[in-house]
């Protein structure tokens, strides 16, 4: 089934392609090899320290765009985060 139809459908957190993405980005917060440094939020309220970790970063943006696929999304941000 379309990740985007999911998404959609009912709620992607909680979802199974939600959940498969999410163990991909804690997996990658894990591996040295990546940058997954915490980000800026100007979000007090739900980030008091107003730092957001990587993985509810991107989880958070896949959310907002249910047009996106996630998997290739992973990919992408695997390319961009990896140290050289």
């Amino acid at each position: 089934m379309n990740s985007v139809i999911i998404k959609k459908r009912q709620n992607f957190f909680d979802s199974e392609i939600g959940v498969h993405i999410r163990d991909l980005l804690q997996a990658m917060v894990s591996d040295a090899h990546y940058n997954t440094q915490a980000a800026y939020s100007a979000d007090a309220e739900q980030y008091p320290d107003h730092v957001i970790p990587f993985v509810d970063k991107h989880m958070n943006y896949l959310y907002m765009h249910p047009a996106l696929e996630p998997l290739k999304y992973i990919a992408n941000l695997r390319l961009m985060t990896r140290k050289r």
